[in-house]
C-alpha cells in the first residue's frame, strides 16, 4: 500500500488534515506543519477505517526525519522542492 491509496495531496487546500512544507531548504522540505498556507501540499485522509488523520501527521514526522524527503527533494542551489506524484509512491507500513 502506497500513500496515494489513503492520502489526497494537493496544494491549496484548506480543508486537509495537515500540510508539508514544499519548497525550501532540504531540511525543511516535506516537514508536516498544522498551519494551511496555499503553497503547502495538503494532505486528506481519505480512507479514515485504515488509518486516523492524527496517526498520518505522525507517521510523516516521522518519515520526514527519515531524510526520505532529502532524497526526494529536487531543485538548484538552496531551495529545494518536492513533487505530489513521488509523494503517492512512498509504500505505507500498517500492520
Amino acid at each position: 500500500m502506497k500513500l496515494g491509496d489513503i492520502c489526497e495531496f494537493k496544494t491549496n487546500f484548506p480543508e486537509a488534515d495537515f500540510w508539508l512544507i514544499r519548497k525550501g531548504d532540504e531540511k525543511m522540505v516535506g516537514k508536516p506543519i498544522k498551519e494551511f498556507d496555499s503553497e503547502r501540499i495538503g494532505v486528506k485522509i481519505i480512507q479514515p477505517d485504515v488509518v486516523l488523520p492524527n496517526y498520518m501527521f505522525f507517521y510523516f514526522q516521522y518519515i520526514h526525519s527519515t531524510g526520505i524527503f532529502t532524497q526526494l527533494a529536487t531543485g538548484s542551489l538552496k531551495l529545494k522542492n518536492i513533487r505530489i506524484s513521488e509523494i503517492r509512491e512512498i509504500p505505507l507500513y500498517v500492520r
